[in-house]
């Protein structure tokens, strides 16, 4: 822990970035650094949507992704196109969402998908995210691979308008199947073209090994959800940095694994929530 914190503080010189890292710049928009996944925020929009996305600008992220999108209530009693126009206000894009997949996973209507590539192509996004699917459907190799092929299928239709699924885990996804996780089952059994957003806290969390992930499965990693384990309390996040989590050493394989989007998200707050995203955001940039 004590070498990972001088690490964290001596990496902001640029010389140690380009020693850490020499090639994300390829691989990162150097004007868009780092986003956040606004779910980390969920508790602060009853006090009015502009003043989060205005926090969020003011800490330094250069783009969102949204959650809870449903053609009833839009993006929190915002619709895609007045959404678009407040980010637009505060120089942020949006370049990805997670949208509810479980009643299109059982029903297979795909009205649902079409109402979000509608909201998606309105914010100009490039990915439409599974966020969270029935836990259950990783209990069987069958099952697994049942999911694959609708997803592949979801995939085609996305495809055609330009845009690309991803699918962001848990740990459920890690349960071993015979000689392999459900996880690696679903990486190998949907199309190359989709992608995966691999939530760093939780394959860890899963007592996974990431970087073998990224070299097993080359360039499918394109987004990260990057959030710090609790030293005492492993179930709670924190502040990137303060945890237990080794980000360097994923950081490292960065092109290895794909990865164009590193997202911010931390689920529960010790300190003032917009504070410790102005912490994620400073330390993150330095790591990377």
């Amino acid at each position: 822990m004590d070498n990972r914190r001088v690490f964290l503080r001596q990496v902001g010189l640029a010389a140690a970035s380009v020693l850490v890292l020499p090639n994300l710049g390829c691989l990162v928009d150097d004007k868009k650094r780092i986003g956040i996944q606004l779910y980390s925020l969920r508790n602060e929009f009853s006090k009015g949507v502009e003043n989060v996305i205005a926090e969020v600008s003011k800490a330094g992220y250069s783009w969102v992704e949204a959650y809870g999108y449903s053609v009833k209530d839009g993006f929190w009693g915002l619709k895609p196109t007045q959404f678009k126009q407040l980010l637009d206000k505060y120089n942020l894009t949006c370049p990805s969402a997670h949208y509810e997949f479980s009643d299109w996973e059982k029903t297979g209507d795909d009205n649902i998908l079409a109402s979000y590539i509608e909201a998606a192509k309105i914010l100009k996004q490039t990915y439409i995210i599974v966020p969270f699917i029935n836990p259950q459907i990783f209990n069987t190799v069958e099952s697994v691979k049942a999911f694959a092929d609708k997803l592949n299928k979801a995939a085609l239709k996305l495809e055609n308008e330009e845009l690309t699924l991803a699918y962001h885990n848990h740990d459920f996804e890690f349960k071993q199947l015979g000689n392999k996780t459900a996880y690696e089952i679903l990486l190998e059994h949907t199309s190359p073209k989709i992608e995966f957003e691999l939530d760093l806290y939780w394959a860890v969390r899963a007592k996974q090994d990431v970087v073998k992930l990224f070299k097993d499965y080359k360039g499918r990693f394109t987004l990260w959800h990057v959030k710090d384990m609790d030293e005492v309390n492993p179930a709670k996040n924190t502040e990137i940095g303060s945890g237990t989590i080794n980000f360097e050493s994923f950081i490292k394989e960065a092109k290895t694994a794909g990865l164009k989007y590193p997202i911010v998200e931390q689920e529960n707050f010790d300190i003032d929530p917009y504070e410790s995203i102005k912490i994620s955001a400073k330390r993150l940039r330095r790591i990377i």
